[in-house]
């Protein structure tokens, strides 16, 4: 099969990583969660996000260069007004021109869907009723194990669509698997909001209509898939989903606050002063181009030159009529 890569490498972490906090947490159990298992999985994030940590930076690259050409792209709105197609032509030669890449934005989602897609089919095979206990390099010690891990008294396999009969032999109810899962949809929802909105308040709406109707389908129509789609999804998948969430939050904040974006004309939370609208100099000093260390952008830098302004000799020279004054006797005039 195509995926079955990602099954064995999926199977591979996990395993790594419960084999590390079962030696940590031998046979723990705390609020009726299996923590070795509920670790492996959060862990399993960490190890992905941080094998995807230079898409990321490509996918914040990309975010600055669309936002630095929104200027010419409300340019090519109001010049081709009620023209869509050639609006459209328009955006794509200043696409090509510029080398910025409009889907790049989504590509860490796109990068993640094979592994939360290996760890859905993983999950899904954990089942008391399948004979095939050592899939992809398990063991049947670790299958048993896994099969009986719980969250909050609730089978990770398990999910709130889950079959009664199928929750009793994963030793748990139905109502106990759908309060947990519920409440985990719930979270998994708000946080995938929540990461949305952080990029889009912090960069602004695109003026691109194609880029504006995906970043609403990013804030809005996910979080609403999710309410539909999450009801089938393992709780193993949905604790995935919500620390990846978590994850993406943290990041986006750190990036944010040490490398702010651009201010660019258009951008819906921010203002432009006018030494960076222009580029020229203002009274505080003339600008320069500096580079931001990660991402490589340049931004105007408007603070104030250490140099000593030069001063006219005329304008140190006393007007006509005033009396000369004496420095050594405190600013008093000598007779």
């Amino acid at each position: 099969m195509m995926l079955e890569w990602i099954y064995w490498s999926i199977s591979w972490i996990l395993l790594r990583w419960h084999d590390l906090w079962d030696a940590i947490l031998p046979g723990r159990q705390f609020l009726s969660t299996t923590w070795q298992w509920v670790l492996a999985i959060v862990f399993l994030v960490i190890t992905v996000r941080a094998l995807l940590f230079p898409v990321f930076v490509k996918q914040i690259r990309s975010q600055r260069a669309m936002q630095a050409l929104q200027p010419q792209m409300k340019a090519l709105q109001e010049k081709h007004k009620g023209d869509r197609e050639t609006l459209q032509k328009e955006m794509m030669e200043l696409y090509r021109k510029e080398k910025a890449n409009p889907l790049m934005g989504c590509l860490p989602m796109f990068v993640q869907i094979p592994v939360f897609l290996g760890l859905f089919h993983v999950l899904r095979r954990l089942s008391p009723t399948n004979p095939n206990t050592e899939l992809y390099g398990w063991s049947t010690a670790q299958f048993k194990s896994a099969a009986a891990a719980k969250l909050f008294g609730a089978p990770l396999p398990g999910s709130f669509s889950s079959p009664a009969e199928t929750l009793v032999a994963l030793g748990s109810t139905s109502l106990n698997t759908k309060i947990v899962a519920a409440a985990c949809v719930i979270l998994m929802m708000a946080t995938t909001y929540l990461s949305s909105r952080q990029m889009i308040l912090k960069t602004g709406w695109n003026a691109d209509p194609q880029q504006r109707m995906i970043q609403k389908l990013m804030l809005y129509g996910i979080p609403l898939g999710l309410l539909v789609s999450g009801w089938a999804f393992p709780l193993g998948v949905i604790l995935y989903w919500v620390t990846n969430n978590l994850f993406t939050l943290g990041q986006q904040q750190w990036v944010l606050r040490k490398y702010p974006p651009p201010v660019t004309e258009g951008a819906t939370p921010m203002k432009r002063t006018k030494a960076a609208t222009t580029g020229t100099a203002g009274k505080s000093g003339a600008a320069k181009p500096t580079k931001s260390g990660l991402f490589g952008k340049t931004k105007a830098d408007t603070e104030p030159s250490d140099a000593k302004p030069v001063v006219e000799g005329k304008a140190l020279a006393p007007k006509p009529g005033a009396k000369p004054v004496n420095p050594k006797k405190g600013g008093s005039a000598k007779r």
